[in-house]
């Protein structure tokens, strides 16, 4: 029987799968992935994963359950899981914006509901999780934590910061990817060949990242070790800024978690 069954092997499905396979945290045998269509996971299946097609089936003597589900769809695969699935069983959602209690309404009152939400870095150990729950005690807390921390980093939050979350970190890595898409973009406006632009980009979006990791300091203090007196560093942030930049970036992570508050419901 399977340690984890993930119902539901989407973007995120698939790579919180990988993620904890490459770390080493369990084995792809010990993985439950589960699919209407099984042929979307016929290569899953030759790396040894299980697969199934039948949600609730792929539950039965699961420690963990995993719903990576659309948020459209959960309300139709919880009803294909009630009848198997029991209070043992540990209940992970990483379905943006919905509650523990809107999974309990179905599930049943006395299942424990961890909500998670990490991003696709998952796939490669280097996720951003945010974790809450209602009423899980510290141990099955502290479960779910370790889980997501063989697959990168996680941070405890308030269950009513789920959204915000969502919002900042799982959407947030697209922000991210585009930011560094356009400043390729700017670098082959300047006369670097495609190529070499997009390296350099995700290079230096690198280090910066790194530097604020392993420094803990503040990004405007690193950028005042850039930005000298009538120098073009200070040149090209204000040309961004009034153009918008930060305010964009602001309103495009409050549009998104307002977003995300209302999907369940659609």
């Amino acid at each position: 029987m399977s340690k984890i069954t993930i119902i539901g092997t989407g973007n995120i499905g698939l790579s919180l799968a990988k993620g904890l396979v490459k770390s080493g945290a369990y084995a792809a045998s010990e993985i439950t992935l589960t699919r209407r269509s099984l042929a979307a996971l016929e290569q899953e299946k030759s790396q040894g994963y299980d697969v199934s097609d039948n949600n609730g089936q792929a539950v039965v003597g699961a420690e963990v359950v995993v719903l990576a589900v659309l948020p459209q769809q959960l309300k139709k695969v919880m009803e294909e899981l009630k009848s198997t699935i029991t209070p043992d069983q540990l209940v992970v959602s990483v379905v943006s914006g919905v509650s523990c209690l809107d999974v309990k309404a179905v599930l049943g009152s006395d299942m424990t509901i961890v909500r998670a939400m990490p991003n696709t870095a998952i796939a490669i150990g280097q996720s951003m999780t945010c974790i809450a729950t209602d009423d899980a005690n510290e141990v099955q807390l502290q479960r779910v934590e370790h889980l997501f921390e063989t697959v990168g980093a996680v941070v405890v939050i308030n269950e009513d910061l789920m959204t915000s979350a969502t919002a900042l970190c799982a959407c947030g890595i697209a922000f991210f990817l585009r930011s560094i898409r356009a400043a390729s973009q700017g670098g082959v406006e300047i006369g670097f060949h495609a190529h070499d632009a997009l390296k350099m980009a995700i290079q230096t979006a690198k280090g910066a990242a790194d530097l604020l990791l392993q420094t803990q300091s503040h990004p405007e203090s690193e950028i005042d070790k850039v930005t000298s007196p009538k120098g073009c560093t200070i040149a090209g942030l204000n040309e961004m800024e009034h153009n918008g930049f930060s305010s964009a970036f602001i309103k495009g992570i409050k549009l998104s978690a307002t977003k995300a508050g209302g999907l369940y419901n659609e």
